[in-house]
């Protein structure tokens, strides 16, 4: 049975054509010695092939590309921060040249690779308000931690995501440290069914308007649209509207709460 090498040499030997894909396909794989049959032989590459090696964690790879000229960029220090890259990998590509942005450490911060993060900082690596926006979103307290103590800026959108996803613990500790949060912190909790993270978010004096009790009656989110109109959130005649598209409990409820100060819609 033939190996994919000799595939490979068989039919470059007898004209079959090929293109940078041959060398990314080699490079991603770990298939060193196709890689370099490829590029001994004229095969072309780019800067996927050494970003791909990257991405799957071929150091070996990564560096035969580049001793011989492959060309990369900052993708290929983002893609090692990924699900299946490694620190030995970003650490041959920092070392060795390669340019790195934000979205190494975002992309980091989102793979919960905290390991690389931290090498990423503290070797120069730029990060922005991203970083802590996906540590809050996906509930990685302990890089959402590490990335404020160390100076990483946030806004807004790191409680906005906490609360959208339920992740309690990480809106604490925004708030307790200064995080900002706004309107939209309340309405994307209600949106998502979030009540825990709405109710800390009100107590602790988030702002909200209409729109939490919008995207509660809209979404059929009950719980979190009784919790809001219980609590003194303001609301307007549209959530009716909203709410009696598909929400039967929630029609029902608005009618038996509310009737005494909005008029309710004529139902058929």
């Amino acid at each position: 049975m033939c190996s994919h090498f000799e595939i490979l040499q068989y039919a470059h030997e007898n004209g079959c054509s090929w293109d940078p894909q041959t060398c990314v396909n080699a490079a991603g794989s770990g298939h060193l010695e196709i890689l370099k049959y490829a590029h001994e032989n004229g095969c072309p590459w780019d800067e996927e092939t050494c970003r791909k090696a990257a991405e799957r964690g071929e150091v070996e790879a990564l560096q035969y590309a580049h001793e011989n000229g492959c060309p990369w960029d900052g993708r290929t220090c983002e893609s090692a921060a990924g699900p299946t890259g490694n620190l030995k990998v970003l650490k041959y590509a920092h070392e060795n040249g390669c340019p790195w942005d934000v979205e190494t450490c975002t992309t980091a911060a989102l793979n919960w690779k905290f390991e690389i993060l931290k090498y990423a900082h503290e070797n120069g690596c730029p990060w922005d308000e991203e970083t802590c926006t996906v540590a809050a979103m996906y509930g990685k307290l302990k890089v959402l931690k590490y990335a404020h103590e160390h100076g990483c800026p946030w806004d807004s959108d790191t409680c906005k995501y906490a609360a959208a996803n339920g992740n309690l613990d990480c809106l604490k500790y925004a708030h307790e440290n200064g995080c900002p949060w706004d309107e939209e912190t309340c309405g994307i909790a209600a949106d998502h069914g979030r009540l825990e993270t709405l109710k800390y978010a009100h107590e602790n004096g988030c702002p909200w308007d209409a729109n939490t009790c919008y995207l509660a009656a809209e979404n059929g989110r009950l719980e979190e649209f009784r919790f809001a109109i219980e609590h003194g959130c303001p609301y307007h005649e549209r959530l009716l509207l909203a709410s009696s598209v598909a929400h039967d409990r929630m029609v029902a409820w608005v009618v038996d709460t509310l009737s005494h100060t909005v008029q309710a819609p004529e139902f058929i």
